[in-house]
């Protein structure tokens, strides 16, 4: 089997290992891929993640068999569409899927009309009423883009002016929801589709605030730990009951059936799980410690999804606890540097731990940042402690410049 990776950051390149390790890989590819992916497949630099026409001409040229679309910007541009009509095989949801994603507004009509325990919410696309409506709020909300925002489209403050300009500034080109707060712990739910029947993998906690203790801005993740020790059976149930089984079922309904990659991004209340919004891909941190923990021959799992045998597939998943320390550059998520050179990195060679590129590059022998989070450090252990131990231990061995991170991933406890 020959497979391509389509996207650049440190999922695609867990997604690049994860089938380098596949029995099943013949040749593997990575498009356009970073420093890290270099070294396990062939990177196709050349080809954009939604320059359909490359894609399709380097999958026959090289005779791909199956291509796993990593990232939302490719998905909502319709790049699974495009591979299903040239007749090649693609892990991924189409164009129309994707709107569950790429429209928060699309995914919250969904979400009532199919019956998915959620938060309420109001759409807005004017100014005057969205600002009426502010006026008048007593209760805490928190106000969202409609569309895709690299996981930093969202406010949650107290105070109505800030709330005004944030609204301003979104309906110039954009819709935008006020959504009631609620309160609880966030954790993120993955489930696999051959659109037809599901598998769901074990809950993941992502930590998407800059600062120590959950303060400071959004990010696009800082660090991700799975499974969650606190998220209790009976919550998964919970889940699995109450959000997933309306969610595919609407799917079915809707005619939206695709085969790929569920997230159920969710905030478990005292009432119970709601969803607060849906992927249609891995996450980024979440992927980077999730897919180490699938023991299957991921190549062989991918087929399966693809072929409609999901149901049949035996999956198996490890009973060990992961965790991924992401290390940003100086200034994200505001303004920050790139073309750093990384003078340090420790080596993939050990089976509890593994460095995974995000935004890298290489120039020449040399290997520099080309973003804002560069790196995710993933320790595995047989529970949270010894991987918070071995992700930790080897952070202080990426070196380049002004390299930050949050020293408290896996530390705070929320469900308790």
């Amino acid at each position: 089997m020959k497979a391509l990776i389509l996207g650049r950051g440190a999922r695609e390149h867990a997604l690049t290992w994860k089938f380098s390790r596949s029995f099943r890989i013949s040749g593997l590819f990575c498009a356009p891929g970073n420093a890290g992916t270099a070294d396990l497949a062939t990177n196709l630099p050349e080809i954009s993640e939604t320059d359909t026409e490359a894609l399709i001409s380097a999958c026959r040229r090289e005779a791909v068999d199956i291509v796993f679309v990593g990232g939302e910007t490719a998905l909502a541009a319709g790049v699974v569409d495009a591979l299903h009509a040239a007749g090649i095989s693609a892990v991924g949801a189409t164009a129309a899927a994707a709107q569950l994603e790429a429209s928060k507004a699309v995914s919250k009509d969904f979400m009532k009309r199919h019956g998915v325990a959620t938060a309420e919410a109001v759409v807005f696309t004017d100014t005057e009423p969205f600002e009426q409506y502010i006026n008048k709020l007593r209760h805490p909300v928190v106000i969202k883009k409609s569309g895709l925002a690299a996981g930093k489209g969202v406010l949650e403050t107290e105070d109505k002016d800030e709330m005004i300009a944030f609204g301003r500034e979104t309906l110039r080109d954009d819709q935008l929801l006020v959504e009631e707060r609620l309160t609880g712990y966030e954790i993120s739910v993955f489930a696999l589709t051959d659109g037809t029947s599901y598998t769901l993998l074990p809950p993941c906690a992502d930590y998407k605030k800059a600062g120590e203790g959950n303060t400071g801005p959004n990010t696009g993740g800082m660090g991700a730990i799975c499974p969650v020790p606190w998220v209790k059976p009976e919550t998964m149930e919970q889940v699995r009951q109450r959000v997933l089984e309306p969610t595919i079922a609407g799917l079915e309904l809707d005619g939206l059936r695709f085969t790929g990659v569920l997230y159920l991004g969710l905030m478990i209340t005292d009432e119970g799980p709601k969803l607060l919004e849906y992927n249609v891909r891995f996450g980024d941190p979440e992927a980077q410690v999730l897919l180490p923990l699938i023991k299957s021959d991921f190549g062989s799992l991918c087929e399966a999804m693809v072929e409609g045998k999901l149901a049949e597939f035996p999956l198996e998943l490890s009973k060990k606890t992961a965790l991924g320390v992401v290390l940003a550059s100086p200034g994200y998520p505001e303004a920050y540097r790139r073309n750093i050179v990384v003078d340090e990195l420790p080596t993939n060679d050990r089976k509890e731990l593994v460095v995974f590129h995000a935004a890298t590059k290489t120039e020449g022998e040399r290997v520099m940042t080309d973003g804002g989070r560069c790196f995710t450090v993933v320790g595995i252990g047989h529970e949270l402690l010894e991987a918070r131990g071995t992700a930790y231990s080897a952070v202080k061995n990426v070196k380049f410049d002004g390299a930050w991170w949050r020293p408290d991933i896996g530390g705070m406890i929320f469900g308790q």
